[in-house]
């Protein structure tokens, strides 16, 4: 059963995501409404600072309309200026977290950044309660379904059971192996002051994951089905990780999360 703390920094956590999701969202409404008008992007419509300059200089003939849009952008700049107070306020206090260990262990990883190391921790909790990596898999509902009867085995797609937003933060890590294993000068910045067996657990983790999803990929495999069964085996490491780093004393002036 979680804390108290545990669970005030999960609120904090669920609220970050909530906001991310509403600034999709008020993204969504400024690009439908420009669409329905017959208003197109020529660049990628991606918000990169290109697009965000041309949204900010873009005017209506019409008063009206452009009442409209200017409070559909303000809808966006308000959700952006949220994210990053309840981001701020995330790496304030994920310091003194008890699971601030694991969210620097967890970010020695390709793919998994400090929102997804914090998201994920606020929802697994502590993970010394699965007693197997299996479990953790099973919890994520990232194993296949079954659907046996006497001798005969037949598996399904996977179960989807447990937390949701936790299995999507997985997958969308999971995305990042399909690029040849390499260390970025973004992941180098985040081992810095990481303990040596984790900075190893980790570059283990990538070797095997690339190469997983190279096999399946050469097999035929669709993309999403590779990317699912990379990301069961990446809960597998997480687990280890994670126990690891809690076993391990990281200073929390070990880098900048």
């Amino acid at each position: 059963v979680p804390g108290v703390e545990d669970e005030a920094f999960r609120d904090l956590a669920r609220a970050w995501a909530t906001a991310k999701a509403d600034l999709k969202h008020a993204r969504q409404r400024v690009k439908s409404f420009l669409l329905s008008h017959g208003v197109r992007y020529t660049g990628s419509a991606n918000w990169g600072p290109a697009h965000r300059r041309w949204i900010s200089t873009f005017a209506f003939p019409n008063h009206w309309q452009q009442l409209a849009f200017d409070e559909c952008r303000r809808a966006v700049e308000d959700r952006l200026a949220q994210c990053d107070r309840l981001e701020a306020a995330l790496r304030e206090a994920v310091v003194n977290w008890r699971f601030y260990p694991a969210v620097l262990g967890l970010q020695a990883m390709r793919g998994i950044q400090f929102t997804t190391a914090v998201g994920m921790l606020a929802e697994l909790g502590d993970l010394s309660r699965f007693e197997h990596p299996r479990q953790l898999m099973a919890w994520l509902g990232v194993t296949p379904s079954e659907h046996s009867s006497g001798d005969r085995r037949r598996q399904g797609s996977i179960t989807k059971n447990g937390n949701s937003y936790a299995r999507k933060l997985l997958v969308e890590a999971a995305w990042s192996y399909r690029y040849p294993a390499r260390v970025s000068p973004d992941i180098q910045r985040r081992h810095e002051g990481i303990p040596k067996p984790i900075i190893d657990r980790a570059w283990d983790a990538q070797l095997r994951l690339c190469r997983r999803y190279r096999k399946l990929a050469a097999r035929g495999k669709n993309v999403n089905t590779s990317v699912v069964a990379v990301a069961r085996e990446l809960s597998g490491f997480i687990w280890d990780i994670s126990r690891l780093a809690m076993s391990l004393a990281i200073p929390k002036d070990a880098r900048p999360v």
